[in-house]
């Protein structure tokens, strides 16, 4: 069976390898950018008639299907393929045996040469959704992460398209960077049309990139900095109490509402080592604030909806939890076999309440249980339950009105109450 191989260029000339595949290719696959670029190489006159070009990644790929056992076929790539690149539709289309790659540098290696910054330290990033607005990937971070991301890992290398552009990551940066520190900078960096005769970098300030006009293709730098009067300050801690709702993957409204989440970690009292469990977690956004909060924290995620336990994985992979396990099942069922909790976080017990906290009342000789309640049921069985395990009780009533405008005035909008049950075992 024939190989197709997904050849990159961009930067450097063909090795002799992967020369002699493609001028010995029946079919060089290719779109009009790189078509453009190919017409510098060397071996474009002796394929040049071999070329076809197609509109879409989507195109190419079902040409392939049709072709590639009776053809040998030759697939350009922008760069290296397998970095966010067109080499990982090929091998998830057709298989790794089906495959051959032969990598050039990827943008973002020539990037960070032409800044001349180290990228051993930096986070990567694809916000490019594609070429057919219609049909964009669904990514793992999204353009309102990034804020977050750069506070968290100090320096970030983004693969950017017309939709997330430099000037709206910059945008973004400049909303979301306000009150992390005093003495922080941010250096942006972009790095227009790489490998092209007019390729560009500019290098300033997130302000200055909010107002720029930054040609296609281009990859951005961002990188945190203090003041030079300020660099022996201790930096701010990369963790804070505050992610909003639409920072966290949910379904259907599904999830602790931020003002009722504040308050039940507050409750929780969390220590900086030891184990939390979340039942119930729903979207997980309690596990993850607790898990970002205290880095010393384990924390067990127990969620029985598959739907659900889908969306605590993409949270949990969203802001690299490495300190929080997510386990599938009905409680108490699903609590076996867990380490004894310090705190246990109550969201949801599908009417097994008094099954749930006597099985935590078992394991756990003293400590913390939080439940929350946004019904009159689930707070009597929640009362009961703690009651005859022997736990201390205090209950508060959230209450939050949002505000909401309505034809030019403010308006403020009530959200459910919620009950918030505490039982402290010393």
């Amino acid at each position: 069976m024939n190989k197709i191989t997904v050849i990159g260029i961009g930067f450097r000339p063909l090795e002799e390898a992967s020369s002699e595949i493609l001028r010995n290719a029946d079919v060089v696959l290719s779109n009009s950018r790189l078509t453009d670029v190919f017409k510098t190489y060397r071996e474009y006159g002796d394929v040049r008639e071999r070329i076809i070009v197609h509109a879409t990644v989507y195109d190419m790929m079902d040409y392939i299907a049709e072709n590639y056992e009776s053809k040998k076929i030759a697939l350009l790539a922008a760069g290296d393929p397998m970095f966010f690149g067109i080499g990982r539709l090929a091998v998830e289309r057709f298989g790794r045996d089906a495959v051959e790659v032969f990598p050039d540098l990827s943008s973002l290696q020539v990037a960070f040469s032409r800044v001349r910054e180290t990228s051993n330290n930096a986070f990567l990033v694809s916000l490019h959704g594609g070429p057919d607005p219609e049909k964009r990937r669904r990514l793992e971070y999204e353009i309102s992460d990034i804020p977050d991301l750069l506070e968290r890992h100090g320096k970030l290398a983004i693969l950017t398209d017309k939709v997330n552009s430099p000037e709206k990551i910059a945008e973004t940066l400049r909303k979301g960077s306000g009150g992390r520190g005093q003495g922080l900078e941010v250096k942006m960096y972009v790095c227009e049309k790489l490998g092209y005769p007019d390729e560009r970098v500019f290098e300033g300030s997130v302000d200055e990139a909010v107002s720029g006009n930054f040609e296609h293709p281009n990859v951005v730098i961002v990188k945190k900095d203090y003041d030079r009067e300020d660099r022996t300050q201790e930096e701010p801690t990369s963790f804070q109490l505050g992610l909003q709702e639409f920072e966290i993957q949910h379904s259907k409204g599904l999830i602790t509402k931020d003002e009722v989440r504040a308050v039940s970690l507050h409750k929780l009292r969390l220590p900086s080592d030891g184990v939390l469990w979340d039942i119930g977690a729903g979207s997980g956004s309690v596990s993850i604030e607790a898990g970002r909060m205290c880095a010393g924290l384990k924390v067990y995620a127990l969620e029985r909806n598959d739907e659900r336990l889908g969306l605590i994985e993409s949270n949990k992979k969203k802001f690299r939890l490495d300190n929080m396990q997510v386990i599938s099942g009905s409680a108490p069922d699903s609590m076996a076999g867990l380490p004894v909790p310090d705190r246990v976080f109550i969201g949801g017990s599908a009417g097994r309440m008094q099954e749930i906290v006597g099985h935590i009342s078992e394991k756990m000789n003293k400590g913390i249980i939080v439940i929350n309640s946004t019904t009159i049921e689930t707070l009597s069985e929640a009362i009961t339950a703690l009651k005859s395990a022997g736990y201390e009780i205090d209950i508060s009533e959230v209450t939050v009105a949002r505000s909401k405008g309505i034809a030019g005035k403010t308006h403020m909008s009530a959200l459910n109450p919620v009950f918030v049950i505490r039982g402290v075992r010393q």
